[in-house]
């Protein structure tokens, strides 16, 4: 990655630079496609009449443009079509007053917005990085001597700040890969660039607080230069051993270099360096276990020595690969459940805070579990299986064939044929594959999240066992909660529909939206970087595209 970025004969060495160069990464690319596409969505691009309601006694600001001067710059200056719309449509609800400039000079919004934009994005894309506009909004939020400006040259840069802030919200919010692409299936959020423009100066107030994506993709977005840094300064040492296994106590030359390459990474603040295996040692691997999806039992195992000896080069690649994914995700709403496939875990939030945690069972590499989301519906006590068609035709028929009370020994039964296949269900009972309980959230991929008999599974780390759903450690406590506002189905109700073992749906008045999701890498709100596996591969398939 360079250190000093170049644009025309100007020469950057600074921390915002090198946030520019990360970004370049991602965003290079996307800005040429949009400019393809701009010519066809021309035709189709609706235009918000103008709003001649609004007179300079009531206006945000006592200055207006001409709108003949922004149709001639948007002519040509703007090359984008949706660009070019954005901006038309967000002047003509204004009746074509200012928003970045009042009588005194810059408003705040633009103050804060062109921080935002430096320190985020900047690119040396044309279409955004204006070398004349860098250097006048440098002037002008640095020097009060520039005031007034001339009328024609504040007027331009009135507009080439709108056009800079609609560039910037479609790298900032869409990424430069499609997420369908990459197997992801959940709906983007719904953005409208124009309102979100103006929504800036109707509630000036929170002007400061503005910060576009969620505050997952900001935590990350800080750890990742706390990593580059890292990397600039040589990256952290690999630990050389052909033995695995120490524990408190200990006493040995490597666990001298799981300090050194633990204190570069920022894990082990200790000075002491030592060979010995100590308490503050063994708090520090306990922590970055939890942190890597390892039982926090503090032995230093192969496994943990395998991931401390991943080089920050690459653990850039894997932050960069999740922030992409990060802009994807929509805005969360307060209440939801998300599956994050790698992590193995299920999470529930009420009121934006997580309620409940579990383990989960996911599908294994030859039957992935689907990224999508949907609203989980139904709650099913004692569900019949029904058994898909490719496991009949994989595994049960085979079974049949060897043994032909196989149906019968396993609580099964034939409700019909169809294309030469037995329609196989498992009836309720002991040894029901989806045990007492399973949640359907009506989807194309028929996946759902259920109870299962095979306990012992999420007792592993690595938990991708499945055919494609979701089993869950704990599916009465997500039941119990899901249904705790119904006074008729109490814990003690909902014991005795089980005991009954007849089949029984239950449906949620208000149902909850659900995402799976697939993250190798986040940072919990208290600041924790967490790591996982790649067990599909989507990390490599997108490093291809993101870093060819």
């Amino acid at each position: 990655m360079a250190k000093n970025c170049i644009y025309g004969q100007m020469l950057i060495k600074s921390d915002w630079c090198l946030k520019v160069c990360v970004w370049v990464m991602i965003v290079v690319g996307f800005l040429t496609q949009m400019n393809c596409q701009g010519k066809q969505l021309k035709a189709s691009l609706p235009v918000v009449p103008r709003d001649t309601t609004i007179k300079p006694q009531d206006a945000y600001s006592q200055l207006f443009l001409d709108s003949n001067f922004v149709a001639s710059f948007i002519k040509s200056e703007v090359s984008s079509d949706s660009v070019a719309n954005d901006i038309t449509n967000f002047y003509n609800i204004r009746n074509f007053q200012y928003a970045w400039f009042h009588e005194d000079g810059l408003t705040e919004q633009a103050d804060v917005f062109w921080n935002l934009y430096v320190d985020m994005i900047s690119n040396v894309d044309s279409s955004i990085y204006n070398r004349s506009l860098y250097y006048k909004m440098d002037q002008l939020l640095n020097e009060d001597t520039l005031y007034p400006l001339d009328p024609e040259q504040q007027a331009l840069l009135e507009l080439r700040l709108t056009q800079v802030f609609f560039r910037y919200v479609q790298v900032a919010y869409k990424g430069k890969l499609h997420p369908e692409q990459m197997k992801w299936y959940i709906p983007r959020r719904k953005l409208d660039a124009v309102v979100l423009l103006d929504s800036l100066f109707v509630k000036k107030n929170n002007i400061k607080e503005w910060k576009p994506l969620n505050p997952s993709f900001h935590r990350l977005y800080d750890a990742l230069f706390q990593y580059y840094s890292i990397e600039k300064n040589g990256g952290w040492p690999t630990i050389q051993t052909s033995s695995y296994k120490w524990k408190k106590g200990d006493k040995h030359k490597v666990i001298g270099q799981i300090k050194r390459r633990l204190r570069t990474s920022g894990d082990f603040p200790s000075a002491d360096s030592s060979f010995l295996y100590t308490d503050s040692l063994e708090d520090a691997v306990k922590r970055i276990k939890v942190s890597y999806g390892m039982k926090d039992n503090g032995i230093i195992d192969a496994a943990f020595i395998k991931e401390l000896n991943v080089s920050v080069g690459e653990r850039l690649k894997q932050m960069l690969v999740n922030l992409e994914r990060m802009r994807w995700m929509p805005e969360q709403p307060q209440n939801y459940i998300v599956a994050n496939i790698p992590e193995y875990k299920l999470h529930v939030y009420e009121g934006g805070r997580k309620v409940i945690s579990m383990n989960i069972v996911v599908g294994k590499a030859a039957n992935k579990t689907v990224i999508f989301s949907d609203q989980l519906k139904y709650v099913v006590f004692n569900p019949y299986w029904n058994v898909p068609r490719s496991i009949v035709r994989k595994e049960m028929m085979p079974a049949i064939q060897r043994n032909a009370n196989y149906l019968s020994r396993n609580n099964m039964e034939i409700t019909g044929y169809k294309d030469g296949l037995p329609v196989v269900r498992q009836k309720p009972g002991p040894g029901n594959a989806l045990g007492n309980v399973k949640f359907i959230f009506p989807n194309q991929y028929n996946i759902y999240f259920h109870d299962t008999p095979a306990k012992t599974l999420f007792s592993r780390q690595k938990r991708a066992f499945s055919h494609g759903c979701i089993r869950l450690q704990k599916p009465m406590l997500l039941a119990n909660y899901l249904l705790q506002s119904y006074s008729q189905w109490t814990p003690e109700q909902l014991k005795a529909i089980m005991n009954n073992k007849t089949e029984r749906w239950l449906t949620l008045d208000q149902p909850v939206p659900v995402f799976i999701t697939y993250f190798t890498c986040w940072v919990t709100p208290t600041g924790v970087i967490n790591f996982r596996e790649d067990i599909y591969g989507h990390d490599s398939k997108m490093a291809q595209h993101l870093f060819q």
